[in-house]
Order: structure tokens, then C-alpha cells, then sequence
């Protein structure tokens, strides 16, 4: 890739077009993973030594918020996450979730169990996105949740003995389930989540690796009351919706060859993969192992041909993290990428699904969007142009993959957004875009 012709900023990044990605790539470690990872050592008891933790801003708003609630929380010489589990305490300020959905979310079902009040918040991306889909389950456990507008943060939480319940979640998502399983953890009573379809396993194995009890049957999970969890040694495994990006860079150039190492591949997750190379990509899968329950290996990636498809049902919930790069592949497709039932989009760090008609127009790509959708035409050309992420971190790394493809160097407005789950990621894409 050439080099830029507007020097970057921290929130601008220009990227010139490219003939070939190859090389290696290295990923931070998997974001989903580290959020759990991150809370639930802090309510093992003992030490837990987490290798590979995400580098991402909001996996690190999880370590601060767990700090915060009086978690003894270290770096190691070799950069290793090193937490004292036990006994949380009240935190003497609000806590900061930042951008992180994943953290108030998930950490609500902590906090509602505990013996005394907290109080979460974040930036003004997280205050606009609703809660409520957690704190009507809580709730039926017994929490006491005040939230602006009765949905969104700032929530206080003000912590008090749960019972278990038996849910089922109106609409699937891995983080109400999860929020739901945490509290679990605490409370009387099994607590049983229903899924209408699978979303991705992280929180349960996780859970097993610290010891708690699970009865996992199709799309039933059951939490069996009074687990005892003890500190653990854990890799988190290369993120799989960061590999996204580099994978659909790869499928958008005309010469490729890129490994990406490490990735998490969870079969959970693998509709990512099953989606693409079920629709022409070349991926191949090599050194598969497994640690600490989760799968992980290296991805090949090679030059291919990539049909497109459609995105509609349970594949939606699956790919829901992976749409915006993949709508920037379908583009560029023989047939284009229809998406339906992914109103989901539309409470994402932006309403993603207005995002990506914004940013596609700008391109000269496109796009009919629908309230849960769109359809994007296939074998369109990318045009320079200034995009914005408008703060959102995907929107941002799609975007300057589309760059890869465009007829002259666009500008990313807002580029730091990337942070949120990538620090590295500008610097990594102009090592292997040539």
C-alpha cells in the first residue's frame, strides 16, 4: 500500500488502494472471552493469570470497573493479566463501562446479586443504548434497577439476594444470557436460560473452566445453584470478528495469501466461517488445539472468488458482529448480500444499518436498506471518498478495508474508534496491504 497522502491523526487515517494483501497477522485476544474472563476471576476466589488479553478499550473498561469494585488487578513481566479473585466491595465512584455494552450488560447481573448499591455508566454511544432486555429478567430474580427513562444508563443497581428463574430469551443474545447466568451464580435456585436460537457458548465454558455446574441441552442451559469457583490459567484466543476484517481484505483483492494466527474458533462462531467459504471463499483451517475449552487455530486465506448470499435468520444472530465488513464484501461480490432480521443493527454503537447506507453513498455504492435490513448489489466499485465511523469501531475497520478496494485513497473521520476493539488494527492493515 502506498504510503498516505494526509498524514493520520489520532482520529483520521487515510488508506490508498491495494493490489495484494499477504503475511502474517497476530490478533488481539478475542473480546467476548476477555470480557468474561476479566469478571469472572474476579468472583473466583484465588488468582487467575489470563494470557492474551484483549487489548481493546472496552475489555479494558471491564478490568477497571472490576478494580473499582475492589479487585486486585495486575500486569505480569510478560504482560499477562494477573487477578486476585474473592469478595467485590462497594465502589467508592460510579462505575465507568465507557463504550462497552458487553461490560454494563453483563456486569448488571453481578452487581444485582451484591450487598450494596452501584451505579454504571458510560460515553454517550452506551447512554443511548437500551437496557431493558436485562433488567426485566433481573428483575424476575428479584433485582432493584433504576435506569433513565426506565431502559437507559446510568443504572442504579441496587444489589440484593436473587432467586433463580426459568427465561426465555425473547430474542436471542449471548450477552442477556450471559448477564442472566452471572447472576445465576448468586442466587437461589437453578436458573435455566432458553435460547430461540444458539448464540455463542462463551459464558458456559467459561463458567466450566471455573468450576461452576452446567447442564447444557440444545438450546437450554442450566446454571445448578451454589457453584464454587476457584482461580484459573487461561489464553484467550485471537478474535475472531478482528480476523473478519483481514479475512474479507483478503477476498476483495485480486492476489491473496494471508495467515492469520491464533484465531478463536469456537463452533459457536464458525457460521462466520461456514458463510464464506460456503459461498466460493478459500479458507483453510490449520494447527487446530484446544485450550481452555476453546478451540483455536491459524487461517488461510487465498485469493477467491466470493458469490455472496443472504443473512436471515438464526445465520443473522450468528454473523451479527461481522455484518458491516461483511456488507463491504458484498459489494464487491458476484451477487451481492441481502441481510434480514437484524433490527439489532439499529442499537449497536450507531444504528449501523444507517451507517453503512452513509458511508456506502459517499463510495458510490448501492444499498436499500429496510428497517431490519438490506440488500447490497454485487460487482460495484468502490470510489474515494471521506467516510466517517461516527464513532463506531466496526464501522471504522470496515471502511478502511473498503479503502483496499476503492479507485483512489480515501479518509477515515473518527479512525481511533478502532480502539474500542483493535488498537492495532491501522497499523496492522498497512503491513499486509501492498
Amino acid at each position: 500500500m502506498q504510503e498516505s497522502s494526509v498524514p493520520a491523526t489520532a482520529s483520521t487515517q487515510t488508506v490508498s488502494p491495494a493490489k495484494s494483501v499477504s503475511g502474517l497477522v497476530a490478533l488481539p485476544g478475542d473480546k467476548s472471552i476477555s470480557h468474561r474472563y476479566g469478571m469472572i476471576s474476579a468472583i473466583a476466589q484465588g488468582k487467575s493469570i489470563i494470557s492474551n488479553y484483549s487489548t481493546g478499550a472496552d475489555c479494558q473498561s471491564t478490568l477497571a470497573c472490576m478494580a473499582q469494585l475492589g479487585t486486585k488487578i495486575e500486569r505480569d513481566a510478560e504482560g499477562r493479566v494477573v487477578v486476585e479473585g474473592g469478595e467485590l466491595h462497594q465502589a467508592a465512584h460510579d462505575l465507568d463501562a465507557g463504550n462497552s455494552g458487553s461490560t454494563i450488560r453483563m456486569l448488571s447481573g453481578i452487581l444485582a446479586a451484591q450487598p450494596f448499591t452501584s451505579r454504571i455508566a458510560g460515553d454517550e454511544s452506551l447512554a443511548r443504548r437500551p437496557m431493558a432486555r436485562v433488567i426485566k429478567p433481573l428483575q424476575a430474580m428479584g433485582a432493584s434497577i433504576e435506569a433513565r427513562e426506565g431502559t437507559y444508563p446510568p443504572l442504579t443497581i441496587h444489589g440484593r439476594k436473587l432467586k433463580g428463574i426459568d427465561y426465555t430469551l425473547p430474542v436471542a443474545s449471548a450477552q442477556v444470557k450471559s448477564c442472566l447466568l452471572l447472576a445465576g451464580l448468586f442466587a437461589e435456585g437453578d436458573t435455566i436460560v432458553r435460547e430461540p436460537v444458539r448464540t455463542r457458548d462463551h459464558t458456559e465454558i467459561a463458567l466450566q473452566e471455573f468450576g461452576a455446574d452446567l447442564e447444557l441441552e440444545k438450546r437450554v442451559i442450566t446454571l445448578r445453584a451454589g457453584a464454587r469457583l476457584t482461580g484459573r490459567q487461561l489464553v484467550v484466543p485471537g478474535d475472531l470478528s478482528s480476523a473478519c476484517f483481514f479475512l474479507v481484505a483478503a477476498l476483495l483483492m485480486k492476489e491473496a495469501d494471508l495467515v492469520i494466527q491464533g484465531v478463536g474458533l469456537n463452533p459457536s462462531r464458525s457460521a462466520l466461517l461456514d458463510f464464506l467459504v460456503g459461498n466460493g471463499a478459500v479458507i483453510h483451517v490449520h494447527d487446530l488445539q484446544q485450550i481452555g475449552g476453546e478451540l483455536i487455530g491459524n487461517l488461510r486465506v487465498r485469493t477467491s472468488k466470493w458469490k455472496g448470499g443472504v443473512i436471515e435468520g438464526a445465520l443473522t444472530a450468528a454473523l451479527i458482529d461481522e455484518i458491516p465488513a461483511l456488507a463491504v464484501l458484498g459489494a464487491a461480490s458476484q451477487n451481492g448480500l441481502i441481510v434480514r432480521d437484524a433490527s439489532e443493527l439499529r442499537v449497536k454503537e450507531t444504528d449501523r444499518i444507517a451507517t453503512l447506507e452513509t458511508n456506502f453513498k459517499k463510495m458510490g455504492i448501492r444499498i436499500e436498506t429496510t428497517q431490519d435490513g438490506f440488500q447490497v448489489a454485487g460487482q460495484q466499485t468502490f470510489h474515494a471518498a471521506e467516510v466517517d465511523s461516527v464513532g463506531d469501531h466496526r464501522i471504522a475497520m470496515a471502511f478502511a478495508v473498503a479503502a483496499l478496494a476503492a479507485d483512489g485513497p480515501c479518509t477515515i473521520l473518527n479512525s481511533d474508534a478502532a480502539g474500542v476493539s483493535f488498537p492495532e488494527f491501522f497499523d496492522t492493515l498497512h503491513q499486509i496491504a501492498k
